[in-house]
């Protein structure tokens, strides 16, 4: 009864806890919060830990905080890595999508990566009921992806996703709302990042900080050898001096560099369609590969991946919100909702 009365109080929420962002989604409201899945702590004697900043405040902290206070990222390759750090920040989210009110027991539905073993569920619904939810579903982000970018996953058809995350790429083969196929590796946007990064220090010894790989992979990255060259002047710390030094970098240099990831990726695609049964398999040579997450905005990547597979490739609308866009329609609608949560 007293969920019921708290129920009234709250407008349910979708929550997409990446690997390099959380998203939120209130329901009648669209999304609301988007920020860097950062907290920045200070540790005290005893691992006693003080929140200093959540999100986009405690991301500006990387790479410049002292000794005393550390950014930390609660997830890793898709999976939580500080079970702790990523209570309060879901706790953080939820409070700040409703104003910070107490009497507030909201829905709650978490896209989680393929794969994410019993342990890993139980913690994500722990931290969830801890930061305040009444009632939590799980979804799983391809499921979520393939709602947010409009593909019919109720119907008897196969639809192939592929979600690119911040620390891992999911792939799925889904159908009549279920997911037939999948599988994932742990290459996404942070290991494009630090490939360039090993580039840059292994081939000039230069050191650059992961906001400057970012920047180096949004700027110039690209998967095809036959893209338009471009350079770009980058900061650095010359290894062998110590002191500040800038070059300049290719985007050939940056195609070579994130290479390996890329494979990685191309490579799971076929290893999944290699596992579709024939009557799916079929449907997709119609239907194509959707691409979702941040990682499918590389440059390049849709060519190559359609090269490497001989089938259509498209990009959802809206690759980086799809996933927490699909989460909430699926809160939306109570039939869908019970047909791919668990």
């Amino acid at each position: 009864m007293l969920n019921k009365l708290l129920g009234l109080f709250s407008n349910d929420l979708a929550v997409d806890i990446g690997t390099a962002n959380t998203l939120v989604y209130v329901k009648g409201k669209g999304i609301v919060a988007n920020e860097p899945s950062v907290v920045a702590v200070r540790e005290g004697s005893g691992g006693y830990k003080k929140i200093l900043a959540v999100g986009t405040e405690a991301k500006n902290m990387v790479g410049r905080t002292p000794g005393t206070i550390k950014a930390i990222r609660p997830l890793k390759e898709g999976a939580i890595a500080d079970f702790e750090i990523a209570q309060k920040m879901l706790e953080y989210f939820i409070k700040k999508t409703h104003d910070r009110k107490k009497l507030v027991r909201p829905k709650i539905i978490v896209s989680v990566p393929v794969g994410i073993t019993e342990v890993e569920k139980r913690a994500v619904k722990e931290s969830a009921e801890a930061a305040g939810a009444r009632e939590v579903f799980l979804i799983e982000e391809t499921l979520a992806g393939a709602i947010g970018a409009g593909l019919p996953i109720t119907e008897p058809s196969g639809n192939m996703v592929v979600d690119i995350g911040g620390g891992t790429t999911s792939v799925a083969v889904i159908s009549l709302a279920g997911i037939v196929v999948s599988t994932s590796v742990k290459a996404g946007g942070f290991r494009f990042d630090n490939s360039i990064l090993q580039y840059i220090k292994a081939n000039y010894n230069i050191l650059i900080g992961e906001r400057t790989a970012e920047e180096v992979k949004i700027k110039l990255g690209n998967a095809r050898k036959d893209h338009e060259p471009q350079v770009l002047t980058i900061k650095g710390r010359d290894l062998r001096t110590g002191r500040p030094i800038m070059i300049d970098i290719t985007s050939e240099e940056v195609r070579q560099a994130v290479s390996e990831p890329t494979n990685d990726i191309i490579e799971i695609i076929r290893e999944t369609l290699e596992r579709t049964p024939p009557e799916l398999s079929a449907d997709i040579v119609d239907s194509g590969i959707m691409l979702t997450g941040g990682g499918a905005l590389l440059g390049g990547l849709k060519e190559l991946i359609s090269q490497e597979t001989s089938l259509p490739v498209r990009i959802a609308d809206d690759p980086l919100t799809c996933v927490v866009l699909g989460s909430g329609m699926a809160l939306s609608q109570l039939d869908v909702l019970k047909q791919v949560s668990f």
